[in-house]
This record gives C-alpha cells, sequence and structure tokens, in this order.
C-alpha cells in the first residue's frame, strides 16, 4: 500500500535542499509504518558526486537501525531512482520502490541521467523489488519547477 505521507515527506525534504541550493531530489525510508529516515540530495553541498537524496537515505537507515539488511522497506523517492540508486536499493535489500517523476523528466530539464529505466534494470537484473511509479506526480513536478525558478543548474 502507497503511503503518500512518506512521499510528502520527501517532497518537504527536497524543498528544503532547494533552499540549501542543492538539486530538486529526496527520499524518505520507512519500514512498515514507521518512518526510519528522510533525506535530500548533498551532491553540491558535500562535493559528493554519490550523495544522491536515495544513497542519503540508505545510509542514514543503515546506521538508524545498525544493519545493512533493509528488508522489508520501502524507498519514497521523488524522481525514479537513477542507476547508482537503484543498484543500492538493490544491495541494501530494499523490497519497494515508490517515486513520482521518472527519468526522462529530469533529463528534460538538463540533468546528465542515464536513461535505463526501474523496468529495464529489474528486467536485465532479474531483480524482484516492487516499483510503484507516478506517485503524486504532479507535486513531484512541481519540485522541478521550483527549483528552476531558483537559478538551479544541473551538475
Amino acid at each position: 500500500m502507497v503511503e503518500k505521507r512518506f512521499m510528502r515527506l520527501a517532497i518537504g525534504k527536497a524543498l528544503a535542499g532547494i533552499r540549501k541550493k542543492n538539486s530538486p531530489f529526496g527520499a524518505c525510508i520507512a519500514k512498515g509504518n514507521r518512518l526510519v529516515a528522510v533525506a535530500h540530495n548533498t551532491v553540491r553541498g558535500d562535493c559528493d558526486s554519490t550523495a544522491h537524496a536515495e544513497i542519503n537515505a540508505i545510509r542514514l537507515s543503515c546506521r538508524k537501525l545498525k544493519t545493512i539488511d533493509l528488508s522489508g522497506c520501502t524507498i519514497y523517492s521523488t524522481t525514479e531512482p537513477c542507476p547508482m540508486c537503484f543498484s543500492a536499493i538493490h544491495w541494501a535489500k530494499i523490497g519497494e520502490i515508490v517515486f513520482g517523476t521518472r527519468i526522462g523528466d529530469v533529463k528534460k530539464i538538463g540533468f546528465s541521467e542515464i536513461p535505463l529505466s526501474d523496468r529495464r534494470l529489474r528486467r536485465e537484473g532479474k531483480l524482484h523489488v516492487k516499483v510503484i511509479g507516478g506517485v503524486m506526480r504532479k507535486e513531484n513536478l512541481e519540485l522541478l519547477k521550483t527549483w528552476k525558478k531558483m537559478g538551479g543548474k544541473p551538475y
């Protein structure tokens, strides 16, 4: 079951990141109905190309739960996870991904995304992670517009 409240937390965190001059991405990890962690993209602020929202949320969740096995968790991401984040989600054993906008949406605003969809990654990797896309799409597209209006530049 998609818990929109977790997507709202990811959106809120992405907005906080935008205010700090970071890219417009947020992620939230929940285990059942319990919030584990929420994070935003900190690539620019941390000078770390791997500091995507999903990676930051996974790092926080692992520290909080004191394990690298996030089985039973769901990750809510404002945008479809890139191949790096999708791989990290797989290795963390997160069973479900819920996202708002697609990789193509951020590619249109200038991000140099690798055009590998979640469908292709699951098919080619023979992965069984459940993926639900387009959740709160309108609100997540608004994040991208807000970021652009505030002079955001892709890295």
